[in-house]
This record gives C-alpha cells, sequence and structure tokens, in this order.
C-alpha cells in the first residue's frame, strides 16, 4: 500500500536535533521519530572488532562516515577515508534475510540505516558494495546555493525502501534550497519520504543551522498543528525530518556535510517546493557553480 501523506507527527522542536553522545553515538527508531520505517544510527567499531549487520525482516545499508577499511566476509572491504571530506563515501547494501559479518581494521565511525521490507519485487538478494568508483557525484544549484550531491543509493538501486545520498556545502552556501519537502503522495511531484541529517563539518567546532517549518496551508500543519523549528547544529548531530520543508545553510568559514537516510513507500526522491521560493531555481541559468565545488573529487 502506498501511503497518502505521512502521519501526523507532534513531536516538539527540541526532540527533532538528536546530539550525539560521549562517544559520537546516535540512535533514532520509527517510535522515537513519529514514523513508519526508517530506523538510524551512527557508532564507533573499535579496531580489530568484529559485529554483524542485517535482519530476518528488514534492509540495511551501512555508509563509513570516517576511520579504517572495513573487511565484509565473503563480499569484499570498505574503503576508508579520513573524513567526508577526504574521499568519497563506501558503503554496502544488505537485504533483507541476509547478515554479513564486519571486522574493523582500526577504529571506524560508520551509519547504520534500516527499513522493514516491504516485499516488492525487484530487490537484490544479496549483499552489494558500492565503492568510490560507483558514487555519482552531481553539483547542484548555483551561486550561493551550489553544493554537492553523492548519490550512493540512488531510486535505480535494487533496495526496497531504502535511500541515501551525501551533501557537501562550502561554507556560507545555503543547501537544501530552495526549501523543499515530501510528506504527500502527490505522484510524479511529490512522494512520502522520513529523512534523516547526519551532520558533520570540517572544522569539528563549526556548526551550521537547520530550519524545520510547515506553511500554515500545509496537510501536515491541518492534521499536526503549526512548527517552525530553528536550530544550530554541531558535528555529530542528527536532525529528524518527519515532514514539512528542511533548508540548511553553512556558516560563513566552516564547510559542511550531512548523510541523508530516507525511507518511503516509493523509489523516488521526488519532492515539492515552498511556493513562496521555487523562484530562485530559474535563476540559476544564468549563474555559475560555486568554483570551490567539487569539495571532494573523484
Amino acid at each position: 500500500m502506498i501511503a497518502a501523506a505521512s502521519p501526523p507527527n507532534r513531536l516538539p522542536a527540541e526532540r527533532l536535533i538528536i546530539r550525539a553522545g560521549p562517544d559520537g553515538t546516535v540512535s533514532v527508531d520509527p517510535s522515537l521519530a513519529g514514523w513508519r520505517y526508517l530506523s538510524f544510527d551512527v557508532r564507533v567499531l573499535r579496531a580489530g572488532s568484529t559485529t554483524t549487520f542485517g535482519a530476518t525482516d528488514a534492509e540495511s545499508a551501512v555508509v563509513l562516515l570516517a576511520g579504517g577499511d572495513l573487511e565484509l566476509a565473503g563480499v569484499g572491504s570498505l574503503t576508508g577515508r579520513e573524513s567526508p571530506f577526504h574521499g568519497l563515501p563506501s558503503a554496502a547494501y544488505v537485504p533483507a534475510r541476509c547478515t554479513v559479518q564486519v571486522t574493523a581494521k582500526a577504529d571506524t565511525e560508520v551509519a547504520i540505516a534500516r527499513a522493514p521490507s516491504s516485499g516488492q519485487a525487484g530487490v537484490a538478494t544479496e549483499p552489494i558494495l558500492i565503492g568510490p568508483r560507483d558514487i555519482e557525484v552531481e553539483i547542484r544549484g548555483a551561486g550561493g546555493a551550489s553544493r554537492q550531491i553523492n548519490h550512493i543509493v540512488k531510486p535505480s538501486f535494487p533496495a526496497d525502501r531504502l535511500l541515501l545520498v551525501e551533501v557537501l556545502t562550502p561554507s556560507g552556501n545555503w543547501s537544501s534550497w530552495p526549501p523543499h519537502k515530501h510528506d504527500v503522495d502527490d505522484m510524479p511531484a511529490e512522494a512520502v519520504l522520513e529523512e534523516v541529517y547526519c551532520y558533520r563539518f570540517r572544522r569539528r567546532q563549526a556548526w551550521g543551522v537547520q530550519r524545520i517549518y510547515r506553511r500554515p496551508d500545509s496537510p501536515a500543519t491541518r492534521e499536526s498543528g503549526p512548527r517552525d523549528a530553528l536550530f544550530a547544529v554541531r558535528h555529530g548531530d542528527v536532525a529528524i525530518v518527519p515532514d514539512g520543508y528542511h533548508p540548511f545553510v553553512a556558516a560563513h568559514g566552516d564547510d559542511a556535510y550531512y548523510l541523508n537516510a530516507l525511507a518511503g513507500d516509493r523509489r523516488t526522491m521526488a519532492c515539492s517546493f515552498d511556493p513562496d521560493l521555487d523562484w530562485v531555481r530559474e535563476t540559476w541559468a544564468t549563474m555559475d557553480p560555486d568554483p570551490r565545488l567539487p569539495l571532494v573529487a573523484r
């Protein structure tokens, strides 16, 4: 079944941002976020440790955020990187009913996204490695709204519900701009997608600004009431985006990164833009992209 809209969500503003624990760990699940599908964790795998990823009833995707190589028994290895600003990502997709034993060669920080199986056809039945050479790099926007998109698990990928993408935003630039949302099923313009933003900064003491808001005329506002939250987000934080528009801006002087993990009923990134600001996309035709991009080259 295709949900017509995201479920009503009345989380107070302060619960939309999850601060990392002292060890850098973060955990989000549907009961915490007030949505249907997406779970998301950040954890550190210590050098020499072995863990198992995968579940009977859920697909998983593991993204190497920073650290050394990871060895996946019987599958291959993920290439380490010093940080998201020092190399393109490596990831692994683990379909439902599969498990993978992972051994860390050095201390390694990983993000794990999970979503329950829908039972749809066309989903991979064996784990798939995604290396830096597999990443599609896109420069999106222009001028002060330029950013780099690293596509990891695209709609065309043989996953079930999960979608994964990295975004690198040069200092001072606006990202996820113009503000967009994906909380109603109105194809081909928009689909329902749950989403998290997992932030990193080139300078760990840096911060950026994330806004999450509903327009007064939106279905989400009619169901759940008004929302207009504005946060200073820091290295290690995770934002929950259950509905509404959600733009981000990197503070002057500090390059920013976020990993987006999404899950829904359709394999699409279809979204609609705030009608008060959608006009800015037309101006990009006469502007150049930010010359600092890409922040991470192939």
